[in-house]
């Protein structure tokens, strides 16, 4: 008998130990609702917070070393910027209206000082909408056809061979300049760039090539950069560049310079090229400014959220600053500053620096109230921006051939006469020289500094290792609310609890219900898929002639409703997800579609963070909250009621045109909103391929129908 149980006991097989990390999965995924809270409150938070918690900028590339020497520029050089200056203004009051004059005067200049000149002529290009425009490399713009000879725009290029170098590396200053309807401001920008190139042919520091392009803007200055950047990168050997000469012979013969016809000078008609570009400046200034201060705007952002090298922005910064007395901004969202209640926040985070400081001296924890609310506007703005995709200068065209580049917009305080032109000529020229300088002591590409940043003020920045922890708060609930969903769903009628589906031995059962989450997940899939088609079907409207915005909105939204009809037809009902026997069916089709919203936002987190983060703040309060409101009806307490109300205002804030008029107004008035504005930004986004757009339509908008059908599910 005895030995029977013995026997007994040592057949019993142990029971398997649970890993610690497997407990504290299930203990989160049972806990679910309370996780979501505190972590969604906490990235809130953590990104109200990030003015607090931005660092001090600094120079981490050692050898740019700025400021270290003294500026050369003197008044000699701003002295030939002048006579430039005034040579243009003259040729623009009389010449004739083909502006061939200017760019003759622009290339004289440059010849006079010995550099090499030349001409590059190129077509405008066209803005439409192709699908596989997303996928493609930079120079897959599509030239206009039967082009006449007066769409030609006409960049002057001039380039000093550095003396101490081997001709691989080369800086490129440009200066936008357009000879038909030039302002002040253009022409003293030219002013300032010539006067910087003068000093450049004369020094024998200089170690990379320097090229000065001055673009034709006539067809815009993003145009007229990326159009050269082309053609520098990619040579073209067709026959296309041959049928125009022939077809527009005045193009090859009007930049004739008789006084520069003898042997030795420098001008050609062929393309020349320099070496690898380091890096690219873009000069502007502003005919007029409201500012209290002679200022240097930074426009930094280029398409789909690129940022230079900070140590690019540092360096200007540093010498507008501490060098020539300038005052530098950035870009902030007006509306922001003005807000009662973030200055009320400002002032709370003030008092618990305070608390703290007194508790231990040593924690530096805080910024005024003043300051907390300019950074949040300014972190605001470069966080739209960056979403946007859309470059804020022709810079941008730089940052798709991997250049580090930004925009300076130098805004005097008073109005431009001859003394303040000289001031702002010397200025101007002497923070050019020290950007310029400092990038010549390179021995490499700028990579020491971050590129993945967001800036709260000029002198201020908050890493990636800082902002990233807002937006995986943000999202951590998804998978585990999608656990729990799904575990709910799946679990026996009458235990419906977490550990008792985990310890359920129905293998036969357990297949059964594993199954069931293919019927959601073809669900979600074709509502995904509808997104796509929704995507695309602007290709197909810009096809129709004389359309107007609003006519092309309404069209989409038609063909877009139809389309739904379609596939909720054909393919068994998409968004007819539950069946009566099937009572949680909706959980699992939620489960699902926060399983796809978590994909879609680490995916775009990697593309765009800044619209992963815009998108994380929309969606998932909605994802997290999508509950049939037939449900919370029937319970009727405060908390459902309270659901019920949140549900109804997500499902509007978080439809994409509702979520771009509730913007616009925030930041333009909502008197001035029209039906016709959503699609001409949408238009804008897909002119500059901008990833924003397929997130709109291929996640956002599918995530949006599907918690919209959960609301509405008949259970």
């Amino acid at each position: 008998m005895a030995e029977t149980k013995e026997k007994s006991h040592s057949d019993e097989k142990p029971k398997p130990r649970v890993r610690p990390i497997v407990r504290l999965g299930i203990f989160l995924v049972s806990h679910s609702f309370l996780v979501s809270v505190v972590c969604f409150t906490s990235g809130v938070l953590a990104l109200f917070l990030l003015p607090v918690l931005a660092k001090n900028t600094y120079i981490s590339e050692n050898a740019l070393m700025p400021g270290s020497a003294s500026p050369m520029l003197s008044n000699h050089h701003v002295s030939d910027g002048n006579r430039l200056v005034k040579d243009l203004t003259n040729s623009n009051l009389k010449s004739s209206e083909t502006g061939i004059e200017s760019h003759k005067i622009i290339a004289k200049y440059m010849l006079d000082v010995g550099a090499e000149v030349s001409f590059h002529k190129f077509h405008p290009q066209m803005n439409q909408f192709h699908p596989l425009h997303f996928f493609s490399s930079p120079d897959s713009g599509k030239i206009q056809e039967n082009c006449s000879c007066s769409s030609y725009g006409i960049n002057t290029v001039g380039i000093i061979r550095a003396p101490r170098g081997d001709g691989k590396e080369a800086i490129v200053l440009v200066t936008p300049y357009n000879a038909l309807t030039s302002s002040f401001g253009e022409v003293l920008s030219l002013g300032i760039a010539y006067s910087v190139f003068s000093l450049l042919t004369q020094v024998t520091w200089l170690a990379k090539d320097i090229i000065w392009l001055v673009v034709d803007s006539q067809f815009g200055e993003y145009a007229a950069v990326s159009a050269w950047l082309r053609e520098y990168q990619t040579p073209k050997f067709s026959s296309h560049s041959t049928l125009n000469a022939e077809m527009c012979p005045d193009i090859n013969y009007l930049f004739e310079i008789k006084v520069h016809s003898m042997a030795g000078s420098k001008f050609s008609n062929s393309f020349r090229r320099a070496g690898t570009m380091t890096a690219a400046l873009v000069l502007k200034v502003r005919d007029q400014s409201e500012q209290f201060d002679d200022t240097v705007s930074i426009y930094a952002e280029a398409s789909n959220g690129q940022m230079p090298n900070l140590d690019l922005i540092n360096v200007v910064n540093y010498l507008a600053v501490h060098r020539q007395g300038l005052r530098v901004n950035v870009e902030k969202l007006w509306s922001l500053l003005n807000s009662g209640w973030l200055k009320s926040l400002g002032e709370i985070f003030e008092s618990l620096a305070t608390i703290a400081k007194s508790l231990n001296p040593k924690f530096k924890f805080g910024i005024p109230a003043t300051e907390y609310v300019e950074g949040i506007a300014t972190l605001a703005s470069s966080l739209y921006y960056q979403a946007l995709g859309v470059p804020t200068g022709p810079h941008g065209a730089f940052r798709d051939y991997q250049v580090d580049a930004i925009t300076l917009e130098i805004s005097p305080k008073f109005s431009l006469d001859k003394v303040w032109c000289s001031d702002i000529l010397l200025r101007g020229g002497r923070l050019i020289e020290g950007v310029i300088r400092s990038v010549n002591n390179l021995l490499e590409k700028f990579h020491q500094s971050f590129f993945l940043y967001l800036l709260t003020s000029p002198s201020k920045f908050v890493s990636v290792g800082v902002y990233m922890i807002a937006f995986a708060l943000l999202i951590a609930p998804l998978p585990m609310v999608a656990a729990s969903l799904y575990v709910d769903a799946n679990s026996s009628k009458g235990d419906s609890s977490f550990l008792f589906a985990i310890t359920d031995t129905d293998e036969h059962g357990i297949t059964i219900r594993s199954w069931r989450w293919l019927n959601s997940a073809k669900s979600v899939f074709i509502v995904h898929l509808w997104g796509a088609i929704v995507s695309l079907l602007p290709y197909f409207i810009c096809q129709i002639p004389d359309c107007s915005p609003t006519t092309s909105f309404m069209i989409w939204v038609l063909l877009s409703i139809l389309s739904l009809l379609i596939l909720n037809l054909v393919l068994a009902s998409p968004l007819a997800c539950v069946k009566a026997s099937q009572e949680k069916e909706w959980a699992l089709v939620k489960s699902v579609t926060i399983s796809s919203v978590f994909i879609g936002l680490g995916l775009m987190s990697v593309i765009n963070f800044a619209t992963a983060e815009i998108g994380a703040l929309l969606m998932v309060p909605m994802c997290l909250l999508a509950r049939p409101l037939k449900l919370d009806v029937r319970v009727g307490t405060l908390r459902s009621c309270c659901r019920i109300i949140c549900n109804l205002v997500l499902g509007h804030i978080a439809f994409p045109p509702a979520a771009f008029f509730l913007f616009k107004g925030m930041l333009d008035g909502f008197g001035s909103a029209n039906v016709g504005d959503f699609w001409m930004w949408v238009e804008s986004l897909w002119a500059w391929n901008s990833a924003t757009y397929l997130f709109i339509g291929m996640v956002q908008l599918p995530c949006w129908v599907l918690c919209v059908s959960i609301l509405f599910h008949s259970c």
